[in-house]
């Protein structure tokens, strides 16, 4: 029972960091670079990263995690890891918390630039302004929500990440006195 109270908390705990390391090198360095782009390359770029990023290496951290915070929820409140209770459990709120950030919000804002169109060639003749206009709109209705957002959830996520490192730790400690 140990075993696997032990494991489940630390799966969880690595895919929370993993998510929290993800989120952050967004809010700290891909916005920010792709911010100095132009509203096409900044739109096709963003379309690439939202379609590319649905994958089976970004959805088992993502995912995976919720059923086992539950599982280590219900470990520890049936087993020697009770000590780390409450940190697990306000780490399952805060991921969840980051989550739904995720699905309610940035997803949604994902989806809606994903049908932007970019169009293909050069953006430089007069009757390219609508293209333009139509470019500069999409990035305007994304770009600032989707970065206070994702920083919303990095926190999160960063947050749960230390809950349940500490977790992690009252747990193997437990019963060691």
């Amino acid at each position: 029972m140990r075993a696997l109270q032990t494991a489940t908390l630390l799966l969880a705990t690595l895919g929370a960091g993993l998510m929290a390391g993800l989120f952050a090198a967004f809010a700290y360095a891909v916005m920010p670079g792709l911010g100095r782009s132009g509203d096409r390359t900044f739109v096709q770029a963003m379309q690439n990263i939202n379609r590319a990023i649905i994958n089976g290496w970004f959805l088992l951290p993502f995912l995976l995690p919720i059923p086992l915070l539950i599982l280590a929820t219900v470990l520890a409140w049936n087993g020697p890891g009770r000590v780390a209770l409450p940190w697990i459990l306000a780490g399952l709120v805060l991921y969840m918390a980051g989550f739904f950030v995720t699905s309610g919000v940035n997803v949604p804002l994902n989806n809606a630039l994903d049908k932007a169109e970019t169009g293909e060639g050069a953006i430089d003749g007069p009757g390219d302004d609508s293209r333009r206009d139509r470019l500069k709109a999409a990035r305007d209705s994304f770009e600032c929500r989707w970065v206070t957002w994702n920083i919303v959830r990095a926190l999160a996520h960063t947050a749960a990440f230390g809950l349940l490192a500490w977790a992690l730790f009252l747990h193997g400690t437990a019963g060691t006195a």
